[in-house]
């Protein structure tokens, strides 16, 4: 049987429902949730002492849709991260045998080209241990998506990606670069959840890693990230 573990809700008693205790926070938030998971690069793995992915829950309400403008004194310490943004089609629940990678793909309904604007909490060079990074979602932030990708069924891997900033190359990626094939990360998070006993929703979105990296933005500064010739973003931070 698949593990069940403990958990507690914002007032410290024990959660045995976990997807009852979900449907209430978002009743009791008035917002659905979705997923953000990360990829941390050599040093930040380091220092939270890492030997894998992070992810962390984010909310629906700070999806939008490019092209947008957003106000540099809205946001915390922005970065830019492109990834792709992948919703599901169908559950995947907790079960007693792993999801294959097959399944988990099968469950998808749509791909979609996207930039995560990210936003941590917390100084980038007085990062707090690892229980403080997950209770920021991850440094979770703005998520912007771009043009929904037709063909993502032909393989992500090869798909490469280009981020400029004002009109200059910064970056540059491709999808294997998220664990060698960017729908990966949907497999992994389906087994984690699956094997803390609530997995994942039909409707859900989640967010598989940045291709570029997390490039740092300002005010005043234009983004545009090229997604091969099937997707742009374009993101303008106001001064």
């Amino acid at each position: 049987m698949a593990s069940h573990r403990t958990s507690f809700n914002h007032i410290g008693l024990c959660v045995a429902d976990r997807e009852r205790s979900r449907r209430f926070y978002e009743g009791l938030l008035g917002f659905q949730f979705w997923w953000d998971l990360e990829l941390p690069d050599e040093g930040t793995k380091k220092l939270l002492q890492l030997d894998g992915p992070i992810y962390g829950r984010t909310f629906r309400r700070f999806a939008c849709t490019s092209p947008v403008d957003f106000n540099a004194a809205e946001l915390l310490d922005p970065l830019i991260e492109c990834e792709f943004f992948v919703t599901l089609a169908r559950d995947l629940r907790p079960r007693d045998e792993p999801w294959t990678y097959a399944e988990a793909v099968d469950a998808i309904s749509e791909v979609h080209a996207g930039i995560e604007v990210a936003e941590c909490r917390y100084p980038r060079k007085a990062l707090p241990p690892l229980p403080g990074i997950l209770a920021d979602g991850s440094a979770s932030g703005r998520y912007v998506f771009g043009d929904r990708i037709e063909s993502w069924r032909d393989g992500l891997a090869s798909m490469p990606v280009r981020l400029e900033i004002d009109g200059a190359l910064r970056r540059e990626g491709a999808g294997a670069d998220v664990m060698g094939d960017p729908l990966r990360p949907l497999w992994w998070l389906a087994e984690q959840r699956r094997q803390w006993g609530d997995g994942l929703r039909a409707g859900e979105t989640i967010s598989t890693g940045s291709m570029t990296g997390m490039l740092p933005i300002r005010g005043g500064q234009h983004v545009r990230a090229r997604f091969g010739d099937v997707a742009t973003i374009e993101i303008t931070i106001e001064p």
